[in-house]
């Protein structure tokens, strides 16, 4: 029988978020409904709510969630009601040209619930973020995006799994191949950004310089592994990397931020031959120019990170287990704990760069 639960939708292009009660369906076949327990503020969201991603208002937001299955839709074998999860936004296919070539982690039919939850009363379709939709009490999605993890952890850690922090580790660990002795810049030290030093670290980094305008999340890169840092409002950020790595530029250069300002300062700041990876996400009008003759010149590879080139069931466990195991941090992002109703005061604090993650916990 369908259910009706709180939520947060944002109805329309700018418009302040709202709690609407929502119905989610029964689980159909290859679905799960899951009790979120806790669920990340994102900037992803908050680019939904701005209409920055699509117009499809109204939007069910949230996305960086844990929870546990309440039900599960038939020919569902991977999970069943009761077992802990992180929902991701990446549920492969198994079938796509990607998958069949051994690289899952860039499956081309990733995949959401086919039945769509609606706004109670008027029965008008609501579109999840990211296909997930968690700031709501229950959400209904594809059993694929339901990855098991270790009870005992925290649900606002793991939560935050779903989309940044993963996106950060593996921009550093598996697009940028970061690994014992090499030297990393981050430029863009937000949630992201802080989480692709966290991965350096683990990865046995030598030297990982940190790169923003903020003198705060500067201090909470250095918690989080930073050996150097840079407030780049008062320093050339490209002089003082290279000034860090004996003149030549850092192997691994991370950008999270997203902008054609911040990549040009990456791709100046690596080593010959050495690898930029884009993780911060760009608007639809940006564009970049750099000299071909350079791009040529230096060699080397130019990437980006979609969701750091995650396989969530291989990825999640294993650093939910390294945080459990004291060797990732991952409560250091937890700046605070929101209730349902203060999701639109978190965006405001988010934008002034006042937090690593607001969570919801339910």
């Amino acid at each position: 029988m369908a259910q009706e639960v709180r939520g947060v939708i944002a109805p329309g292009k700018g418009e302040p978020v709202r709690i609407e009660t929502i119905v989610v369906p029964d689980p159909g076949p290859g679905e799960a409904v899951v009790r979120v327990q806790a669920c990340g503020v994102c900037h992803t969201d908050l680019h939904y709510k701005q209409g920055g991603i699509s117009d499809d208002f109204p939007f069910l937001l949230g996305h960086e969630a844990a929870g546990v299955v309440e039900s599960v839709g038939e020919g569902v074998t991977d999970v069943e009601p009761g077992d802990f999860v992180v929902l991701n936004w990446r549920a492969v296919c198994g079938q796509c040209r990607a998958c069949l070539r051994g690289r899952p982690w860039y499956c081309f039919d990733t995949h959401n619930a086919e039945q769509k939850m609606t706004l109670a009363g008027t029965g008008r379709e609501l579109s999840p973020a990211l296909g997930i939709g968690a700031f709501a009490e229950k959400t209904l999605v594809a059993a694929g995006q339901c990855t098991k993890v270790d009870p005992s952890v925290s649900p606002a850690v793991a939560g935050l799994l779903g989309c940044g922090v993963m996106a950060g580790i593996g921009a550093a660990i598996n697009t940028g191949g970061v690994t014992r002795g090499d030297s990393v810049a981050v430029i863009g030290c937000g949630g992201v950004g802080g989480a692709a030093i966290a991965g350096a670290h683990l990865a046995g980094a030598g030297r990982i310089i940190a790169v923003d305008i903020d003198d705060r999340k500067l201090a909470t890169a250095r918690t989080l592994g930073a050996t150097h840092t840079v407030n780049s409002k008062e320093t050339d950020p490209v002089a003082a990397v290279r000034e860090l790595t004996g003149g030549f530029g850092a192997d691994v250069v991370i950008e999270a931020v997203g902008r054609p300002e911040t990549y040009t300062q990456a791709f100046y700041a690596r080593d010959l031959a050495g690898t930029v990876v884009l993780v911060g996400v760009p608007t639809p009008e940006m564009k970049l120019e750099l000299p071909l003759l350079d791009v040529f010149g230096r060699g080397g590879a130019l990437k980006s990170s979609w969701y750091g080139d995650c396989l969530p069931s291989r990825d999640f466990p294993m650093l939910i287990d390294l945080h459990l195991q004291g060797r990732l941090p991952l409560d250091t992002f937890v700046t605070e704990t929101i209730r349902l109703d203060e999701v639109e005061q978190a965006f405001e604090r988010m934008h002034h760069g006042d937090v690593l993650r607001s969570v919801v916990v339910l």
